[in-house]
């Protein structure tokens, strides 16, 4: 156990990189670890699957082995998208599970999501795990092992659902991610012509990046969508619980503007229901989804927590900029990139014009994710000196749920400490370009107040 490294414990999931933080006896470990935990808490199996990464084979059989080793029986899905793992937890009678994926992170990445008697951990318990294997103070017993193959399940799942009202010809881009190997096959389940790139699953991410959430990765699917007949086209991260939005004409919907059209669906039969979303999309949200009879609750980014707020709060839909968008109205609670594009194409067969609808959605000037790089731990440390003396004149409202988000009239300014990296990432909107410079002054003048000498990414 030499290698076992406290910094792959991050805080919604566990993430390393092959041969330096992370290999099989690490994998073991783990499994020792949570194997473990899901028998403290009555559990009998665990789920597990892998993306496509090279080192997923290895990495998955030594989690099993040591999954195994503890009394747990392990049900292995194979190669699947990570939403296929949660699917698994709760149609196989095991509500825990692990997936094997490095998600969007490069090709020498891999890691563990983690969902223990059907809650997504994160934070404390994760750390646990780490504890655990520490202390040695594992389970021993001899745990069954047997495949089972989800595919056509899923599929059906889905189609049974979720109807389009006519024949559409899409686009899709898996950019060399697990997706590849399902969406295709779901979309002509539904009914659609569907145009592939990059399905291929390799681990090596031959094209592009698998992450829709950064605008160089679309532009094969601009391409392609402009270039054919398709009517829109979806992309996905590299584990398929992320979807990213592409129109006819060019423009990428990110998913704060998906979750408004997804929000107006979903208030249609959830009168009055609570819609979640994190700290780091549009404004327009909240407006959008009170017009809609519904009530918009801001919360704190990060995947596993948007789940545990769905959770508590009951809510039937939410969603993170990030692109993981969570449905409990018609389906589990989790998130999944693939569901969140049937639920789309659903909505936009009732249309006239799909391009028109989805640029009609709100949009302000707004900036991407601008991340200002820190030492270890100096992220949180900023952003807890900034929330004691913010002093924002003008701000209509402060929000320290996570961060510091400042809301004014005219828009909203965000920094907000990364759960996995050392950065401080800031995000602004405002109605006019003026009024954007006017708010990034205001954050670059808190930012300098409480050090000097940081390097602002604007």
């Amino acid at each position: 156990m030499s290698l076992l490294s406290k910094t792959i414990f991050k805080a919604y999931d566990i993430r390393g990189i092959i041969g330096k933080t992370l290999d099989a006896d690490v994998a073991y470990s783990i499994g020792l670890a949570f194997g473990s935990a899901a028998l403290a808490k009555g559990e009998k199996a665990v789920v597990i699957g892998r993306d496509g990464r090279l080192s997923g084979p290895e990495l998955i059989k030594a989690l099993a082995q040591g999954l195994q080793a503890t009394g747990i029986d392990v049900i292995d899905l194979g190669v699947v998208a990570t939403p296929m793992v949660y699917f698994g937890t709760y149609v196989l009678n095991a509500p825990s599970g692990i997936m094997v994926t490095g998600s969007h992170n490069p090709p020498d990445y891999n890691g563990f999501k983690m969902v223990l008697a059907g809650e997504a951990i994160y934070g404390d318990a994760i750390q646990d795990l780490y504890q655990r294997i520490v202390d040695k103070n594992f389970q021993s017993g001899s745990g069954q092992y047997r495949t089972h193959d989800l595919r056509a399940a899923y599929i059906e799942r889905i189609v049974s659902d979720v109807k389009p009202m006519r024949k559409m010809k899409i686009a899709i881009d898996c950019g060399n991610g697990v997706a590849g190997a399902f969406a295709g096959e779901l979309y002509r389940a539904m009914g659609c012509e569907v145009d592939e790139l990059f399905c291929e699953v390799d681990g090596h991410f031959p094209n592009h990046h698998p992450d829709p959430a950064h605008p160089e990765n679309l532009q094969d699917l601009i391409r392609a969508v402009q270039n054919s007949d398709a009517e829109i086209g979806l992309a996905f991260d590299g584990d398929g619980d992320r979807l990213g939005v592409v129109t006819k004409d060019g423009k990428i919907i990110y998913p704060d503007r998906q979750l408004m059209l997804f929000a107006e669906d979903v208030l249609s039969r959830n009168a009055g229901a609570q819609i979640l979303y994190d700290v780091k999309c549009t404004r327009h949200i909240a407006a959008w989804v009170k017009a809609r009879g519904g009530v918009p609750l801001m919360w704190k980014t990060g995947h596993s927590l948007v789940k545990a707020k769905l959770r508590e709060t009951g809510s039937p839909l939410g969603g993170e900029m990030s692109g993981h968008i969570f449905f409990k109205d018609r389906w589990y609670g989790f998130d999944d990139g693939m569901y969140a594009g049937a639920r789309l194409l659903e909505i936009l067969s009732k249309v006239a014009d799909i391009t028109a609808t989805l640029n009609n959605l709100p949009e302000s000037p707004s900036t991407p994710e601008l991340q200002m790089q820190l030492n270890e731990g100096e992220n949180f440390t900023l952003i807890a000196q900034m929330q004691k003396a913010a002093d924002f004149p003008g701000a209509t409202e402060i929000i320290t749920i996570d961060g510091l988000r400042v809301e004014y009239a005219d828009g909203f300014g965000l920094a907000r400490s990364s759960n996995t990296t050392p950065v401080v990432v800031m995000r602004f909107e405002a109605e006019t370009p003026e009024a954007l410079a006017r708010i990034q002054a205001a954050f670059k003048q808190a930012v300098l107040a409480v050090k000097a000498d940081a390097q602002l990414p604007f």
